[in-house]
C-alpha cells in the first residue's frame, strides 16, 4: 500500500452521472452509499452495496480516485494505491 497517491492528475471537474447509482436506478435496485468517480463524474454504489458498481466502475475504466458522494463527507479513495484521503 502507498502512502502517496499518484493518480491526482487525473481528478477532473465533475459533473455527477445520476442523483444515485447510475445502474441501480436503471435495474430498480437499492444501495447502501454512493461513490463519484472524479474523472468522469459516474455515480456507483459503494462495496457494501450488493452490486459495488462504483469498484465495477474502477475495473472497466481504470479511473482511480472516487469520492464519496454522500451528504456531509468529503473524502476520498484511490483505487489503485488502496489509499483513503481526508
Amino acid at each position: 500500500m502507498s502512502s502517496t497517491c499518484v493518480h491526482l492528475n487525473q481528478i477532473r471537474p465533475v459533473i455527477p452521472s445520476a442523483s444515485g447509482c447510475e445502474e441501480c436506478l436503471a435495474i430498480g435496485d437499492p444501495w447502501v452509499h454512493l461513490r463519484l468517480c472524479l474523472t468522469c463524474g459516474h455515480v456507483g454504489c459503494c462495496d457494501t452495496s450488493k452490486n459495488k458498481h462504483a469498484t465495477r466502475h474502477y475495473h472497466r475504466t481504470q479511473h482511480p480516485i472516487v469520492q464519496s458522494y454522500e451528504p456531509g463527507e468529503r473524502w476520498w479513495w484511490c483505487y489503485p494505491d488502496e489509499l483513503f484521503m481526508e
